[in-house]
């Protein structure tokens, strides 16, 4: 009896386990291994966001550890925007010391909390140190204050995040080495679970290496660093937000340059994930809000949609584009179709969002394999870029982003650290800044040296001319007295004038074809994709002119990092990357 039973309940109990193993994409990410420490507590708190941090004092995490390795630090003072919890009490570490984490095997979040706050006893400022993760290295001789002094918008704490794989029979071990006579501290650590294969997929997976024409398998061997995470169109989005996996999305528009094109947002769409991107890929709010380029097709074809971020030079780097058509105008597939440029290389030719995902409100991502070469400075710009591609005719001259993730590399000795920013500099008093009269009055006072200088200069080879002449015209009247003075003065003046012409400065004839940096004769050959020119020169002239007010308001380190750029013209600059 009991047989039949059991067969009478194997249907239902099989159909029961293929609805759960099938519906498994829907649901948000649940991590098997999750640690919070709050470093110098001596007791459990919570943060705002609800989640429980333990006190890592008499913690079984750094048990092997000599008492006399580290001290407890609390900041004096707590800055409105800075939590409590894990921010207001900090480890400090005299000489070398290891937390051990006993977690399952897999891929894992290791984040890194700090508040380089001072107080009357300690100069955190005066702090460096290394750290390690098992055999990757992840600083070096680090200084977190400096590190908060270059942050663009000045930031008083920040997270560094990092993707170790743990083995079977491992441990995570962080070893903090303080540099010589100074000294190492962390504020918090986060360790957190993820799916594997989440990021690196090995050879079942093979990535595009932007610039050439290899690809590229990203394998759990390699640690990765957390860069950037945007939530590109949309609000910056906190832990509890995420899918399980507590990562923090932010805003993309201080990352923009020129023009920021539309931010399309529609509320209560309905985000369809699949198996090939599970709902734990990313938020609802990063694959409901995107950045278009907007509604004017004919200025769209004139510029690119551009992002620039600040990076460690000689790594590769990760890029994942997360994308997510939800405007019910594009439906299908050759309605929008745009290029991916990254760091002045095509990295896709004809990006089509429906036709990558499968369908309006599907979400999907791609993801790309860049170098950043070494420069003569230790950061570089990484670039992203998107352009229509009017090639095969799409429907609208668009292109969309919906969220970004740019993670770091290590190297082939696993290493990860970047050197530290260079330290700030003090802006001038300000008496060295003058008012907007006194550069008014200034630029007039300019002018009219300027004006003085060429007149002078005019009047002098207006002389000169005279003097040369009247040399000349004695010794003809020397060699021939029977012409008359009065025919001789009569041919002073035009000559003087063909004199004056010829030597004084004019402009060159190069200033008379181009306008801020605009090739008014070849105007209509800047992009090495003709077809998506338009052929009407007062807008194409206007859209130009429209990019380049918005370009002049960039950031400032856009400008220091490649000074030159804006004298190459700015057709070159929006439509070919490649003439960078």
């Amino acid at each position: 009896m009991s047989i039949f039973i059991a067969l009478y309940l194997l249907p239902p109990l099989h159909l029961f386990l293929y609805v759960t193993a099938t519906t498994d994409y829907l649901l948000p990410y649940s991590p098997t291994d999750l640690i919070l420490l709050n470093c110098g507590a001596s007791s459990n708190l919570s943060s705002p966001d609800g989640r429980s941090w333990y006190g890592d004092s008499q913690s079984k995490f750094a048990a092997s550890n000599p008492p006399e390795a580290s001290s407890v630090f609390e900041a004096s003072n707590q800055d409105p925007s800075v939590n409590q919890v894990p921010y207001m009490t900090a480890r400090i570490f005299h000489s070398k010391f290891t937390y051990t984490f006993p977690v399952l095997p897999g891929p894992k979040f290791v984040r890194l909390y700090f508040y380089p706050a001072s107080s009357s006893n300690l100069d955190i400022s005066t702090s460096y140190f290394s750290l390690s993760a098992n055999n990757y290295k992840l600083l070096n001789n680090f200084s977190a204050s400096l590190t908060v002094s270059a942050t663009i918008p000045p930031v008083d704490y920040f997270t560094k995040e990092f993707i170790i794989t743990v083995w079977d029979n491992q441990k995570l071990e962080l070893t903090f080495i303080p540099s010589p006579a100074s000294f190492a501290f962390i504020n918090g650590i986060e360790i957190v679970s993820m799916p594997d294969s989440f990021y690196a997929r090995g050879h079942d997976n093979p990535l595009t290496y932007t610039g050439t024409d290899v690809l590229f398998s990203l394998y759990n061997t390699t640690a990765l660093e957390t860069v950037y995470r945007l939530n590109v169109g949309g609000q910056d989005i906190g832990s509890r937000g995420d899918t399980g996996m507590y990562r923090t999305w932010h805003q993309d528009s201080e990352y923009l340059i020129g023009q920021a094109g539309n931010t399309p947002y529609l509320p209560g769409v309905k985000i369809k994930y699949t198996t090939k991107t599970p709902a734990y890929s990313a938020p609802v709010l990063v694959y409901s809000t995107m950045r278009s380029m907007g509604r004017e097709p004919r200025l769209n074809v004139n510029y690119n949609l551009t992002w620039i971020f600040p990076v460690d030079a000689g790594f590769l780097y990760l890029l994942r584009l997360h994308f997510c058509e939800t405007r019910m105008q594009v439906k299908n597939e050759n309605e929008q179709v745009f290029l991916i440029f990254i760091n002045n290389q095509t990295a896709e030719h004809d990006a089509d969002v429906i036709h990558m995902s499968g369908g309006n409100g599907i979400p999907v991502y791609k993801d790309y394999i860049v170098q950043v070469p070494q420069g003569s400075q230790s950061k570089q710009d990484l670039w992203l870029e998107l352009h229509p591609n009017m090639e095969r005719k799409p429907t609208y001259a668009d292109a969309i982003l919906n969220g970004l993730e740019i993670f770091k590399l290590n190297t082939t000795d696993g290493n990860l650290a970047g050197f530290n920013p260079e330290p700030t500099v003090a802006p001038p008093p300000a008496e060295q800044h003058p008012s907007l009269q006194d550069r008014r009055t200034g630029k007039r006072s300019s002018i009219l040296t300027v004006i003085g200088i060429v007149g002078g200069s005019i009047g002098a080879v207006f002389a000169c001319s005279l003097i040369l002449y009247f040399f000349a015209f004695k010794q003809k009247r020397v060699k021939d007295p029977s012409k008359s003075e009065e025919k001789s003065s009569s041919t002073l003046i035009p000559q003087t004038s063909r004199s004056t012409t010829t030597i004084s400065p004019s402009l060159p004839i190069d200033l008379c074809r181009r306008v801020d940096g605009i090739d008014m004769e070849n105007k209509s050959s800047f992009s090495p994709h003709q077809d998506v020119m338009t052929t009407d020169d007062d807008d194409m002239f206007s859209g130009a002119e429209s990019h380049s007010r918005s370009t002049v308001s960039t950031r400032e380190s856009v400008t220091q990092s490649d000074p030159d750029r804006r004298a190459r013209g700015v057709f070159s600059e929006i439509i070919d990357p490649k003439a960078r």
